[in-house]
């Protein structure tokens, strides 16, 4: 079988490159796979699919092992066994990391290993607009109102970015989303300029399910410098021992979460800074770990002290000064524990997805794991599955006639920003019915502007990733909408408790 790999911009460019803190995996002896499964539910705020979390804990350290194999080096002790870090909300050590780069030794390490691979072929510079499905067809045989259950995919229309040229990339077995997250839909972000959900903007439109869009994960610090883009000092600079500052320099976590303090999980760390925040109308806190051995901060964090250091923040002498950003979607494309979603033939994993391991919130470097565990038992599903698949399937070609080469990028960029000061301001670390209504009042009519010049000018790549950020906005805040009550990363105001009789489940579009 032989796999063709499409991304929008270069192979390494993806969330997970950007990924500091590491891989949550029971790797030594004090550790358990019962207590791994009990943290990640406590953090989940009971909307974690146990079944899910299981699979996740059981098979995360047979995957870290698979890592090793393919050539991943990852930080070890003196004896050569692997040095593993602590996060927020985890009760042991179990963090494997390659220092404070993970993300970048795991994509040099897989990226290797494709290339090694005759069988995989990666194009860059493409970018998927639409998944192709019965809707397709040249002989549908569909009616409008059937249900999506009878849907399959059969690949999807892909831009080529140089050209301009839309064509069909046909899948003759299966199509995959491992598109990432949806940070760009916020106006501060921990995330990369790629990550604008478009996996989860296509499959939605092509009738898939998106479930629990309403959590989104805010990294309680990242660096604030106006002058700088985003950059994220990861949990495990807390788990290391940094404590949190307000700007008169106390230390205010023992007045939100005594017990667990700077160790709590992210949404209380982000809630956290928030109230203190508003409570003192100051524009960031500080995250201190002048206190520990400079040489140690030095050789754990070397990628944090080397862009401070540039940014004139010496972080063994100085506090960091930092705020929450948006950091992780813990919803997406409805999965099964193999992969699969209610269209056939389409699988997903990663931060596009939602497989039940994360609930109403993701424990810190659970998310490396999930995709490693997802993306493995979405393979042997479908090898099992790929001799009954029909490939002979007609499809219509991309018909961009009548259109105009008309982009105007004023208007294209000045309706990110609004989309994005939307969320901000309406759907962010703290929401309330009135807040969430004006959003989408007002996203509602962005959305339908966008797909009316959508329909009528050739598409480029901002265009498509305009749409695509205003589709997941206004998923994020129907979400929210419908959950009236607070739990995990969902913080009304309107509705501040967690009610268990009536929300104990999973929001699904």
């Amino acid at each position: 079988m032989r796999v063709l790999i499409v991304t929008k911009k270069e192979r390494s460019e993806s969330n997970t490159n950007y990924a500091q803190g590491g891989i949550a995996s029971v790797e030594h002896q004090t550790d358990s796979l019962e207590a791994h499964l009990e943290d990640t539910l406590i953090a989940g705020a009971g909307l974690c699919h146990e079944d899910a979390v299981r699979v996740l804990v059981e098979e995360g350290p047979e995957r870290v092992k698979d890592l090793i194999s393919l050539g991943a080096r990852f930080t070890t002790t003196r004896g050569g066994q692997l040095h593993l870090g602590r996060e927020g909300g985890h009760s042991a050590n179990r963090i494997v990391h390659a220092k404070d780069f993970t993300g970048r030794e795991l994509e040099r390490a897989l990226l290797h290993a494709v290339q090694e691979n005759p069988r995989i072929t990666i194009i860059e510079n493409h970018f998927a607009v639409e998944l192709l499905t019965d809707h397709q067809k040249v002989s549908p045989r569909i009616r409008k109102d059937s249900s999506h259950k009878s849907l399959s995919c059969y690949g999807a229309y892909i831009l080529d970015e140089a050209t301009g040229r839309v064509s069909i990339c046909r899948a003759n077995v299966a199509t995959m989303i491992a598109t990432g997250g949806a940070g760009q839909v916020y106006l501060h972000t921990t995330n990369p300029l790629i990550a604008t959900a478009d996996g989860v903007a296509m499959a939605h439109r092509a009738g898939a399910k998106i479930g629990n869009m309403e959590f989104i994960q805010f990294h309680p610090t990242t660096l604030y410098a106006p002058e700088a883009n985003s950059f994220l000092i990861s949990e495990a600079v807390r788990g290391a021992g940094g404590i949190l500052l307000n700007r008169k320099r106390e230390r205010f976590m023992k007045s939100y979460d005594p017990k667990r303090m700077e160790l709590a999980p992210r949404d209380i760390v982000a809630r956290a800074i928030d109230a203190e925040l508003k409570r003192r109308g100051d524009d960031y806190v500080y995250l201190d770990v002048s206190h520990l051995s400079a040489r140690a901060i030095r050789h754990e964090f070397p990628s944090i002290y080397k862009r401070c250091k540039e940014l004139g923040i010496d972080i063994t002498k100085e506090p960091i000064p930092v705020v929450p950003a948006a950091h992780y979607s813990c919803g997406g494309i409805v999965a099964s524990l193999e992969g699969t979603t209610n269209i056939d033939r389409l699988y997903t994993s990663g931060e596009a997805s939602m497989t039940g391991v994360h609930g109403a919130n993701r424990l810190a470097s659970n998310s490396l794991l999930e995709s490693l565990v997802w993306s493995r038992r979405a393979a042997e599903h479908l090898l099992k599955n790929a001799a009954t698949i029909n490939k002979a399937v007609r499809l219509l070609e991309w018909d961009d006639s009548g259109t105009e080469n008309a982009e105007e990028w004023i208007y294209i960029s000045h309706d990110r920003r609004e989309v994005q000061e939307l969320m901000w301001d309406y759907a962010g670390i703290v929401r309330s019915n009135y807040r969430l209504e004006r959003a989408h009042r007002r996203l509602k009519l962005i959305r339908n502007e966008i797909e009316d010049y959508y329909r009528r000018t050739k598409v480029t790549v901002p265009l498509l990733e305009l749409r695509n950020i205003a589709e997941v906005a206004l998923l994020i805040v129907r979400s929210a909408l419908r959950r009236k009550e607070s739990r995990g990363l969902h913080f009304t105001t309107d509705f501040p408790s967690k009610d268990d009789k009536h929300w104990l489940h999973d929001t699904i579009v």
